[in-house]
């Protein structure tokens, strides 16, 4: 049965997500980051984490070259830097305040962080699929979560 692929992409989006920018330092040791919003566990013990880049993405031969990353997981108010970092040509930190002395840039405003050794990358058709050993990770317990839920930016309201 052939798809409508903007029809999936919309059923998608009635899945609520948490947008997130993974961070790693290209060759030339800048600080360089990409918005997603596929971020996952896949594992306790060992912790391990999972994202997917696309392909087409102008940041995929960075990432595809990279050993480690990291995964910020982002405060509702970071919406100006996520939507920055979803545009092609929009690569560096630029003001974003981030641990400069880290091996792996992590943004100071994010409520989590998880640095990763990349432990496999899967085909995922027009998509890779990074595994990341997580070695450190943090969080803060002040703020609310950035979220994604049918092609727009959405906040929490109100408590669970």
């Amino acid at each position: 049965m052939p798809h409508d692929s903007r029809a999936f992409r919309n059923a998608l989006g009635h899945f609520a997500t948490g947008v997130c920018v993974v961070t790693t330092r290209g060759p030339d040791g800048a600080a360089v980051g990409l918005t997603i919003n596929s971020f996952a566990s896949v594992s306790l013990d060992p912790p391990l984490v999972l994202w997917s880049l696309d392909r087409a993405s102008d940041r995929f031969p960075l990432f595809m070259a990279a050993e480690r990353f990291c995964v910020n997981v982002l405060d509702g108010a970071a919406q100006p830097l996520s939507h920055r970092l979803s545009r092609k040509g929009e690569r560096d930190l630029l003001d974003e305040p981030y641990a400069e002395d880290a091996p792996l840039p992590i943004l100071k405003k994010a409520l989590a962080y998880f640095e990763c050794q990349v432990e496999a990358r899967h085909d995922g058709g027009d998509h890779v699929i990074f595994v990341g050993g997580v070695l450190s990770f943090g969080h803060t317990d002040d703020g609310d979560p950035l979220l994604f839920y049918r092609g727009r930016y959405r906040a929490l309201t109100g408590e669970g």
